[in-house]
């Protein structure tokens, strides 16, 4: 018999956290048809052997909403085994839209999410109001993995209120009008809908992002709405007031009778508590809300370096930053330079303790040929410092002099324990997640999240069984979509598929490039260990690189159908 694809030969890890046992997988079109040891012959086969096949891996939490529109490949998730992303996360989204709201809802994005506005506004078509539009218009762009999309709240509070929505209370008609909408664009195909608590996250005017500061029957009817199609229900907290915001997931997750996921950066608890969630998750959970808290598995925070724009603060330090890299280069090689640096970062905030608190942080990714991201306090840039006798300004500058002015410093600020973050992860409400790929530009790259998982939790530390971290990124991240056709290798599922050579897989360091319109730089980060990706029966990373082939779709809400 003949397939259109077998992969030969390989450990078959099939997503469910069963056994990993040796065979092939046999594919035709986008479709799984055989498993075990397969007769006949592949019009293409890869040798698999001494590798582990595996479903692509899924990231529920992305920003690649606008990067879509220039770079249908979607770098650098796709390097890193993922085949389905979902976008629309924190409130922030691009429908539905008013035509006359286009420029309003770009400004948005930029403004809490580093993309620059212009390049959204000449990157996208722009040629929806509706979300099941705005999801034709995304599968016109034809990506290279599968992409589904959460409707925001900003856009839903923006499309009923108008600019009152950003700090003005809505009325019980424009409640219902919002519920409404949501409702709509969940039946068009929406996964579910997306809101931002998070103060921090803030308009180009200071005010804070629309739906910050909704009150509870907004959340509640909103929910409702969703939950009614099988919408899921999707939030970012503000962690100043955990306690509230906890209970007010959990009236949406009662009135959506749905999947609930929140953003969960580990917080220590209370004396004799494991983390600061464990009481309030126990409570929903046992009433039977299905709710998901997602974790990057590492720490997390900006890379300083003399190629971004994550430094010391100081008008000296202000004017180096204007400049651009090579200048950046030149004028720390002038020791003057240097010395007027690091005087002023002396002073940084007035005081040696507001110094300290910045640069307690800073961890050196190395110069190897991956990130090291799991360094101790020993090995901050103060304790460097220190041992060499200097500042951490000179510190700092030095090894943007001697790496010629590639050394990335990690300016971690959160999950900074790795013990803690080990415990975290093994809660069954709990998933690895939040790349944020698509965001933060120059300031943030963790897209390699699932390459670490692999790397780090299961290959060096043997946290998770390899069955287990699997299960993890695949089927466990399935089943919050709602999807029951992918995230598992059987036979009659969608045929995303990843090898992988589990001894070898790894992050690659991040880098700073400049392949998005208008010369727009980026930070992006590309792995090793991933012998091929395959999504809908296509081939679309082979040995790191890409193939060219985009075979990715626009993945619709299944309103009446339930995850395996």
């Amino acid at each position: 018999m003949a397939y259109d694809l077998i992969i030969r030969g390989g450990l078959i890890v099939d997503g469910t956290g069963s056994e990993p046992y040796l065979g092939d997988v046999a594919i035709d079109k986008d479709t799984i048809v055989a498993l075990g040891k397969v007769e006949g012959t592949g019009t293409r086969e890869i040798d698999a052997k001494g590798h582990a096949v595996t479903p692509g891996f899924i990231d529920l939490h992305t920003h690649l909403d606008a990067q879509a529109g220039w770079d249908p490949d979607l770098t650098p998730v796709v390097w890193h085994g993922i085949t389905t992303a979902l976008i629309g996360n924190c409130g922030v989204t691009f429908a539905p839209c008013k035509p006359q709201d286009r420029e309003y809802l770009a400004n948005m994005m930029e403004s809490v999410e580093d993309i620059p506005s212009n390049v959204i506004l000449n990157g996208l078509p722009w040629d929806w109001e509706s979300y099941g539009e705005y999801l034709n218009s995304l599968e016109k762009l034809n990506p290279a993995i599968n992409l589904a999309g959460m409707v925001g709240h900003c856009a839903i509070r923006t499309y009923v209120m108008g600019e009152r929505g950003v700090d003005e209370e809505p009325t019980a008609d424009e409640i219902q009008q919002m519920a409404e909408l949501v409702g709509k664009s969940v039946s068009e195909g929406a996964i579910g809908f997306s809101s931002s608590r998070l103060v921090a996250h803030k308009m180009p005017d200071g005010r804070s992002i629309p739906g910050t500061f909704a009150k509870t029957d907004e959340m509640v009817a909103i929910a409702k709405a969703a939950g009614k199609n099988n919408g899921l229900i999707q939030n970012v907290l503000e962690y100043s007031r955990l306690d509230s915001e906890m209970a007010l997931l959990r009236e949406q997750g009662l009135a959506a009778d749905s999947r609930v996921i929140f953003t969960a950066p580990h917080i220590p608890g209370a004396p004799g508590k494991a983390n600061a969630y464990i009481d309030i998750m126990e409570s929903m959970l046992a009433e039977g809300i299905d709710i998901t808290g997602l974790a990057l598995p590492r720490s997390f925070g900006f890379l300083s370096g003399l190629k971004t724009n994550i430094m010391f603060m100081s008008p000296a330090w202000t004017a180096l930053i204007e400049l651009d890299f090579a200048g950046r280069l030149a004028a720390i090689q002038d020791a003057g330079t240097r010395a007027t640096l690091i005087d002023e970062a002396r002073e940084m905030g007035g005081s040696t303790a507001a110094l300290d608190a910045w640069v307690s942080n800073f961890y050196w990714l190395g110069d190897g040929d991956s990130p090291l991201y799991t360094k101790g306090a020993d090995e901050s840039l103060p304790a460097i410092a220190k041992a060499a006798g200097e500042h951490p300004a000179e510190t700092w500058l030095r090894y943007m002099l001697e790496s010629n002015g590639e050394a990335l410093f990690h300016v971690r600020f959160g999950n900074h324990d790795y013990a803690a973050m080990e415990e975290f992860l093994k809660n069954d409400w709990i998933l690895p997640s939040l790349g944020d790929s698509g965001a933060h530009l120059t300031q943030i790259i963790d897209a390699g999240w699932a390459t670490f998982m692999l790397s780090h939790w299961h290959r060096e530390k043997g946290t998770f069984t390899l069955a287990e971290t699997i299960r993890l990124l695949t089927s466990a991240q399935a089943r919050i979509l709602g999807f029951a056709d992918r995230g598992v290798l059987a036979v009659g599922k969608r045929a995303d598929v990843n090898v992988i050579d589990v001894d070898k897989v790894i992050e690659g360091q991040p880098t700073l490039i400049r392949d998005f319109p208008n010369d727009t730089p980026r930070l992006t980060q590309k792995a090793q260990g991933y012998l091929a990706t395959i999504c809908n029966g296509s081939v679309i990373v082979e040995n790191g690189e890409l193939t060219g082939h985009r075979a990715g779709r626009v993945l619709r809400n299944q309103p009446n159908a339930s995850a395996a």
